[in-house]
């Protein structure tokens, strides 16, 4: 039986669309082949600093998929590097992480680097902003209440608040929270 996400990629690929995506350990065989079998042929490193923390990634780029299992339109095998320095509690700390990503077609190191810190950026500032500020994880709300519907709320919630140029999600709902004459109010001042 196929996995759910190698169905995925072959419905990805047979709809004329290319693929990048996270590979864990739920994988099992291909994730074990990739760490396994991964050699560099391109590598790209890049600095960040920022949020009390430098970071370095180097994003690696293979495309040599010997030993490595048959995966649907599967052509470039990437891994991520990072390396954290910060501070916690007055002390220096370290942390080190590698990850690995799938994609079904071919582009350089440098290219992947940008759409995978593309995604996260996505990550950032949808999915923690609805978990966190929004509640998203921790709501009761489950099948038989339509959640997809709260969800278009959460979203149509945010797009109103960074419309109307809020860039803290937390402060904008705090301000928004009495009614929608707040908002009004907003609308008069522009």
């Amino acid at each position: 039986m196929q996995s759910a996400p190698k169905k995925t990629c072959q419905l990805i690929v047979d709809s004329g669309n290319h693929y990048l995506g996270a590979l864990k350990g739920n994988q099992g065989n291909l994730f074990k082949s990739v760490q396994a079998n991964f050699v560099a042929q391109q590598s790209y490193s890049e600095f960040t600093k920022g949020h009390g923390r430098v970071e370095r990634r180097v994003v690696s780029l293979c495309t040599t998929l010997e030993n490595i299992p048959a995966w649907p339109g599967l052509e470039s095998l990437i891994q991520v590097e990072s390396q954290r320095h910060f501070l916690k509690g007055g002390r220096d700390r370290w942390e080190t992480e590698t990850r690995f990503y799938i994609a079904s077609c071919i582009e350089s190191a440098e290219s992947f680097a940008q759409r995978i810190r593309g995604y996260w950026g996505v990550e950032n500032k949808v999915h923690y902003v609805r978990d966190v500020t929004q509640g998203e994880d921790a709501s009761r709300i489950r099948m038989y209440q339509l959640p997809q519907i709260f969800a278009v709320a959460r979203n149509f919630a945010l797009n109103l608040y960074r419309s109307n140029a809020f860039s803290n999600m937390a402060q904008a709902q705090r301000f928004c929270q009495f009614g929608l004459d707040t908002l009004k109010l907003l609308f008069r001042m522009k």
